[in-house]
């Protein structure tokens, strides 16, 4: 027992000290109580001295996490965060040795309401900490600058929170960082320069938040997905800002402006990209094309100028629509099962390839309302497949079958002469 008394009194000294610094408290008289009374039932537990003990530093601050979080009503995720037993056995914890090195707050499973409060800066204490995640909730407040200290993080997701504030930019002193997820919450002011220095990223995911300013470079040669969508990003993309390795891009719903030919010529690897509901100008590089890209979303920009890929088209999905493309429409986009490119300025006959494909079924979707579309060469009793649709309203000609049209299409089927004549001129 006098063995007992001496760890106790050294361990409550230590963790006073410790807990000052974790916290900036003066008033200690409280935590020195229950400091002492956990540590006497830690010490008299049968067996735990023969066990490593948390290092002092993580054991406070998993308390202080513990005291500024809790859990949303249906939730019993701290059921576990008893500071009487063994901290490294707690929900969510994992630990090498004497340390933490993975802290995932909240229950896991599909569902769970999650947690609620503010993360206390003493997270930054843990550092020996790998990955950090918290599941969705309602943790509001600021990040705190505090996570920067970890240098060993390789994982982040805090996801559909109601964190606030800016993103800070000493995350870029986290050079290990490989996936940073801080979407679905109410992040604003800029994507910090510093985060697209870091030289390990392999997932940047800030979509759904209120992020402002200009898209950085990204420097990381190992980036594969990058998420950007919905924000109110400004400003024209880095020429040379991302990095061969991408594989999936997305930034619509932003402000985005500007062309983009240099920026996605050299991006071959990607297999998605969606840069709808910008502003971006110019032409739509043909590379593009010829990518391994399984969905193209283009739709509702300012692209303008002909669209002529060099070889058949085998995307499954691309979506041009809403532009200002013109020229005569391409037939090695009648490989492509699902193509919208309605609401465009493109002239001149539909391609007989788009037909043949259309009746034979290998087309789902064609959409070209709302062109200046002088004719089609398919026969006014033909049957178009239950399996496929086509939409032709708003054109330059009498439509030679009635088929179904989204509402978004109008009541007119034919644009008026005048427009025709005029823009033939």
């Amino acid at each position: 027992m006098e063995i007992v008394g001496q760890l106790q009194k050294q361990f409550v000294d230590y963790s006073t000290s410790l807990y000052r610094e974790v916290t900036g408290a003066t008033n200690l008289g409280s935590w020195r109580d229950s400091s002492h009374d956990i540590i006497s039932q830690l010490l008299l537990k049968p067996g735990f001295l023969a066990h490593a003990m948390l290092d002092p530093v993580d054991f406070l601050a998993l308390q202080s996490i513990r005291k500024s979080l809790n859990d949303l009503p249906g939730s019993n995720y701290f059921d576990s965060w008893d500071f009487t037993a063994d901290p490294c056995n707690f929900g969510g914890v994992y630990c090498d040795g004497d340390r933490v090195i993975a802290l995932n707050l909240g229950d896991p499973r599909a569902g769970s309401p999650g947690l609620t409060g503010r993360l206390d800066p003493a997270i930054g204490k843990l550092s020996a900490l790998a990955e950090l995640t918290i599941v969705p909730g309602r943790i509001m407040g600021s990040l705190p600058n505090t996570i920067s200290q970890l240098k060993f993080l390789r994982f982040l997701a805090i996801s559909r929170n109601f964190i606030s504030g800016e993103i800070p930019a000493s995350l870029g002193d986290l050079r290990g960082l490989q996936t940073l997820d801080l979407s679905f919450n109410q992040l604003a002011g800029n994507i910090p320069f510093s985060i697209g220095m870091l030289p390990a990223l392999s997932n940047v995911i800030l979509c759904h938040n209120r992020l402002t300013g200009s898209v950085p470079p990204f420097v990381s040669q190992t980036l594969a997905r990058l998420d950007l969508k919905h924000n109110n990003l400004s400003g024209s993309l880095p020429p040379n800002g991302f990095p061969p390795s991408l594989q999936y891009l997305s930034l619509s719903w932003n402000r985005l402006s500007g062309p983009v030919d240099r920026v996605l010529s050299g991006l071959n690897q990607l297999n998605y990209i969606d840069l709808s509901m910008n502003r971006f100008t110019g032409c739509i590089p043909v590379s593009l094309f010829s990518f391994p890209i399984s969905n193209l979303q283009l739709q509702r920009n300012q692209f303008s100028g002909p669209v002529q890929p060099v070889g058949e088209v085998t995307i499954p999905t691309v979506d041009l629509s809403y532009n200002r493309l013109s020229g005569q429409i391409s037939p090695m986009f009648s490989t492509v099962q699902s193509l919208y490119l309605n609401n465009n300025r493109f002239t001149g006959q539909v391609p007989a390839s788009f037909v043949d494909r259309l009746l034979a079924a290998n087309i789902q979707i064609l959409y070209l309302q709302h062109n200046y579309l002088s004719g089609i060469g398919i026969n006014p009793t033909v049957e178009i497949p239950l399996s496929s649709s086509l939409c032709l309203q708003y054109n330059c000609m009498v439509l030679p079958v009635e088929t179904p049209c989204p509402l978004k299409a109008g009541p007119d089927k034919s644009r008026p002469t005048s427009q025709c004549i005029e823009w033939k001129g």
